[in-house]
């Protein structure tokens, strides 16, 4: 039986060991979602990522992405990595600067340049307000009052983000979550950074895992993506700048976000291989 490379990526981290951990496989051809989706809770990483060759002529290659209890059509930091391994191995991409992933929310571009990858901000598929009963369900969930949500707006890219600002960086890095939760949900939190840091603002992934726990993400592309487009929205940051994420978990995430004079948003971060090889002999 055939053998595949696979890569373990740390993507977003300002050091080795301090991003998001992404495992990408190289498959020949598609195989079943069921057996895909064996292999990432295996691995037990938040999503493991695997390339394909591309179904349009369009495209570089092809990626499906999934996390712990489901396919997502777009995430960011296996869009980074899956692009990174996809280099790393020989690929060559059809226009010298720009790399077109293929994955369930369509073509995305992933720019190289001299300070690493970034992808394009994909448009949102959900915004506007969050219902007050929503927003009471995400406040009892990272235990805070009500009133100290400067702000909660749908930032949905993919995964189903609800976007709550609050009233600075410290406020976001003290919520203590709740470990476990009824129903899904999926929340981001931003919070600015005082006018003395190098940083525009603190960012905090909480979302459900298979079994209604609640986990946190160390850094989070798609959350980013749609953060940014909030926050630029609102006229409280301007690009080019870099957020930070993952310090509750001691990671250190720098999350770089530029923008072409009207042009895409730009999402970009360190990309680097710490573990590469094969699947074992019948592994897949």
């Amino acid at each position: 039986m055939s053998q595949y490379p696979f890569q373990l990526v740390d993507v977003f981290g300002e050091a080795p060991f301090s991003g998001n951990p992404l495992a990408v496989i190289a498959l020949q051809a598609d195989r079943e979602t069921a057996e895909l989706q064996a292999i990432t809770r295996w691995l037990n990483l938040s999503e493991t990522a695997f390339l394909l060759p591309p179904t349009t002529p369009d495209a570089d290659y092809r990626v499906r992405i999934f996390t712990l209890d489901r396919e997502l059509p777009f995430a960011g930091h296996p869009t980074l990595g899956s692009c990174h391994a996809w280099l790393a191995w020989g690929g060559v991409p059809k226009n010298a600067d720009v790399v077109v992933q293929e994955c369930g929310a369509g073509l995305i571009s992933v720019r190289r340049g001299s300070d690493g990858l970034a992808f394009a901000a994909p448009p949102l598929l959900r915004s506007g307000p969050v219902d007050t009963a929503k927003l009471a369900e995400a406040c009892q969930v990272l235990g805070i009052g009500e009133s100290e949500v400067i702000a909660a707006q749908w930032i949905d890219n993919g995964p189903g983000w609800l976007g709550i600002q609050l009233r600075d960086a410290a406020c976001v890095l003290a919520v203590e979550p709740a470990r476990s939760h009824s129903g899904r949900i999926d929340i981001g939190l931003v919070g600015l950074h005082g006018a003395e840091s190098p940083y525009a603002y603190e960012v905090r992934a909480i979302f459900s895992d298979p079994c209604g726990g609640l986990i946190e993400d160390p850094v989070t592309g798609s959350l980013n993506a749609s953060a940014a487009q909030w926050m630029i929205a609102e006229g409280l940051v301007t690009p080019p700048y870099t957020a930070t994420q993952g310090a509750r978990l001691g990671r250190a995430g720098r999350i770089h976000i530029t923008q072409d004079p009207g042009g895409p948003l730009w999402v970009g971060g360190n990309t680097s291989t710490l573990f590469a090889g094969e699947t074992g002999q019948g592994a897949l």
